[in-house]
């Protein structure tokens, strides 16, 4: 029997699942095209890698579960938790860093919970911290990026031969601005020797190259909060305290302390801030409690990046405001529908 609906209330169902993957997929796209222009190709190598291993695993325990494998695959949920993973690692890892990451993404931090919506935790962060801790040599070996001149860049066939692991990339490799700021500090230098030195580690905003790539991220932010896919309580709240903190220390000591900009546009600030942890599944539903929550991810990344044992720390941040996600939804419990407040 057919019930038609008539009288109102009537109420427009949200975008499907498939549609803001895609949204945000396209989002993520300038910049991944700038990643692989400034740095190497092999970023889009670990991407390709990523998600056909994701969408494999996803496949292979959806059929041991007995679950329909088309909708899940279909709604590219691993596609997009396998980019995000791929942008996280530097762009010449051997294959197994990628698979190994990609299996604990997918396998253990969604499927393992139940699928999507059920996972307590970012999947792409569980896989990329899994690995970061496990094989943290091949974890720091970044490339340098093109603006520096890098007397010697990768050719298609080494980067090949990388992803199997048969060519040191020392020769290819240097640390991340964040991760040079760091080194040289625990050997007493200060900021405005590290800065003037011929390293040039410093551009306009952050470190060289990583700037333009942070302004892509935050860029298609902003484009995905004006298509209404993601709220801007969390990266505003997020972005505000790491500027913040940044600001204060920087202003007490400028030699020792970085200045904020340079937090914010070097590193994974913006690609956090907008695209990891507003993840729906593993963050707070209400508007104060998604400004808990991105300014307590502004305090942690601050706190290790300055006195932690890594120069960039945003997915520890995002794994341990997951952890207080269920807490900060109890307090600050989003209203029903129909309720007032104020």
């Amino acid at each position: 029997m057919q019930f038609a609906t008539r009288v109102s209330p009537h109420t427009v169902g949200p975008a499907s699942v498939n549609a803001v993957m895609r949204h945000v997929l396209v989002a993520l796209l300038p910049g991944t095209l700038l990643y692989g222009l400034l740095f190497n190709a092999g970023v889009w190598l670990n991407i390709l890698l990523a998600v056909v291993s994701a969408v494999a695993f996803e496949a292979l325990i959806l059929r041991l579960r007995g679950r329909p494998v088309g909708p899940a695959i279909g709604d590219l949920s691993a596609v997009l938790t396998a980019w995000l993973f791929a942008l996280a690692l530097p762009p010449l890892v051997p294959w197994w860093v990628i698979v190994t990451g990609v299996f604990f993404s997918i396998v253990i931090a969604k499927q393992l919970y139940g699928g999507l919506g059920f996972n307590p935790f970012n999947p792409a962060m569980v896989g990329y911290v899994v690995v970061l801790i496990s094989f943290p040599r091949q974890l720091t070996a970044w490339s340098v990026p093109r603006s520096l001149e890098s007397p010697q860049a990768p050719s298609l066939s080494q980067l090949w031969q990388t992803l199997w692991g048969q060519l040191p990339v020392d020769a290819f490799t240097h640390a991340t601005p964040l991760g040079a700021v760091k080194t040289a500090l625990t050997r007493n230098a200060t900021l405005s020797e590290i800065f003037s030195g011929a390293d040039g580690i410093g551009g306009w905003l952050g470190g060289h190259s990583w700037e333009l790539l942070a302004l892509t991220w935050l860029a298609g932010g902003i484009w995905l909060i004006r298509k209404g896919l993601i709220a801007w309580h969390i990266p505003a709240a997020f972005l505000g305290t790491l500027f913040s903190f940044a600001l204060f220390f920087y202003l007490i000591d400028s030699d020792h302390f970085l200045n904020p900009l340079f937090h914010l546009f070097s590193g994974a600030a913006m690609l956090g801030a907008f695209f990891i942890l507003t993840d729906p599944v593993t963050a707070p539903a209400s508007p104060r409690g998604k400004l808990l929550f991105g300014a307590g991810a502004g305090v942690l990344v601050y706190v290790i990046r300055t006195w932690g044992g890594y120069p960039d720390a945003v997915a520890f941040a995002v794994l341990l405001m997951n952890l207080c996600a269920p807490a900060i939804d109890y307090f600050y419990r989003p209203p029903v529908f129909g309720e007032r407040h104020g």
